[in-house]
């Protein structure tokens, strides 16, 4: 993607004591990536595979051991630049007397901003959110999807350049997660780069331009979800309505064919360069060829592959 870059992490390596009179831990082990201007970047990986710690470096929260990182040409320890950047954490805190509108005039004021560009923004961005119904209504009666719309509004309060967005989809139920993620994608219109801190691998497939995998302090894998989509082999799903015993086997056999039930029917995944000879197999058997279909991998087999590959 082009733009000015955003974002860069060079052999950012963390050691961490995890208690007293304990020996260090190195919990991340020289990553590097970059994010671009105007692209939503997930970050993602297992847990305790270093993100959160990667996300408080970038915000200042903790240093390095070693290695550089900026955020808009700026080194992550100084701090002018956080004037133009938005953060979400996991687990915000808010207040749950006050209402969301009064929740927003707090932290515009801590922003220094005026009574008047206050009032004009809470009103826009409680719109922008989808809370301007339930603008009046305190914290403690929201759900958590829209206190989690309340975190975000506060994150834009200040109109940043960036936003970064620690595990925004986490408790949500499925109506949550969409709101979240429609309001994510209206921050790109905006212009604005979003870093988003997840292991929700079906909703950065949906949001993400591009992806960074972090297993056990290393990055694995970074690129867009096309790229993933093409990594590995190309195969075909050929589906059946009924496949004899031998038939499976002959078939796993000869072409390194997977298996698996569908509901009644079989699913026979083979790679793409010999589906024409395991189709023909599959009609010479008898077998009821139901359809047959090239098969895309998804950023979830990508993941678990990588994961189980730094297992052994």
């Amino acid at each position: 993607m082009s733009g000015r870059e955003i974002v860069r992490v060079e052999g950012v390596v963390k050691d961490v004591r995890p208690g007293f009179g304990l020996r260090r831990k190195r919990v991340l082990h020289g990553i590097d990536f970059e994010v671009r201007e105007g692209e939503i970047f997930g970050f993602v990986g297992p847990n305790g595979a270093g993100k959160t710690t990667t996300l408080k470096i970038l915000m200042g929260l903790s240093r390095a051991t070693a290695g550089r990182a900026r955020v808009l040409g700026c080194d992550v320890r100084e701090t002018a630049f956080r004037r133009h950047v938005g953060f979400l954490p996991e687990n915000p805190y808010f207040y749950d007397y006050l209402t969301a509108r009064e929740t927003l005039h707090f932290y515009a004021k801590l922003c220094g901003m005026g009574r008047a560009r206050r009032i004009e923004r809470v009103d826009a961005l409680l719109e922008q959110v989808g809370l301007a119904q339930a603008a009046d209504a305190r914290l403690r009666t929201f759900s958590k999807g829209m206190q989690q719309r309340v975190g975000i509004a506060q994150a834009l309060v200040h109109d940043p350049d960036v936003v970064f967005l620690d595990e925004p989809m986490s408790g949500l139920d499925p109506i949550g997660r969409k709101e979240v993620r429609d309001l994510i994608l209206r921050l790109r219109e905006q212009g604005k780069t979003v870093f988003m801190n997840t292991h929700i691998l079906h909703d950065v497939e949906l949001v993400c331009d591009r992806v960074a995998i972090i297993v056990a302090g290393r990055i694995r894998h970074v690129g867009s979800i096309q790229d993933f989509a093409g990594a590995g082999e190309r195969q075909t799903d050929v589906l059946v309505a009924r496949l004899g015993a031998d038939v499976g086997a002959a078939l796993e056999e000869r072409f390194s064919a997977e298996l698996r039930g569908v509901g009644d029917r079989i699913e026979v995944r083979v790679p793409e360069k010999r589906a024409g000879e395991a189709l023909s197999s599959l009609l010479e058997a008898g077998a009821q060829v139901i359809s047959m279909s090239p098969h895309r991998p998804s950023l979830e087999d990508v993941f678990l592959s990588t994961v189980e590959a730094s297992r052994s």
